[in-house]
């Protein structure tokens, strides 16, 4: 990735490292599975998990193309995005189903047997900052 990536250029990677920012400005990184949804990037969560609360304080975050444990590899430059949590819809899903296909369906089987599974899902909705 180049100093010129977009946010969209993201939505083809299969992980991404999002980086949600604490009220004391601190950033805490988290891998997680990247999709697109018109002219925003998604992701899925349970309800109240540390990303969710850092956005609802913030909604400023950075993503950077990662492993599957989160590294990120060297050079690789953030794109910045505005995010918003939204509530998880079928439609929304769906996009998460069609782009990982068995290894989403293997992990929201895996998921609703654990403590994780009795949350409800949200999304965090991505949007490109505006340009200036």
């Amino acid at each position: 990735m180049t100093s010129r990536t977009s946010l969209l250029d993201l939505a083809g990677e299969d992980f991404v490292s999002l980086t949600t920012f604490r009220t004391t400005g601190v950033g805490v990184s988290t891998p997680v599975w990247i999709a697109r949804d018109g002219d925003d990037l998604i992701v899925t969560t349970p309800d109240g998990t540390g990303k969710v609360k850092r956005v609802k304080n913030n909604g400023r975050a950075t993503l950077a193309p990662s492993t599957r444990m989160g590294k990120v590899a060297d050079g690789a430059v953030p794109v910045e995005g505005r995010v918003t949590v939204v509530p998880e819809t079928p439609a929304l899903t769906a996009i998460f189903a069609n782009k990982y296909k068995f290894q989403y369906r293997l992990f929201m089987w895996i998921e609703r047997r654990g403590k994780a599974g009795k949350k409800p899902r949200v999304v965090l909705r991505i949007s490109p900052l505006p340009s200036s």
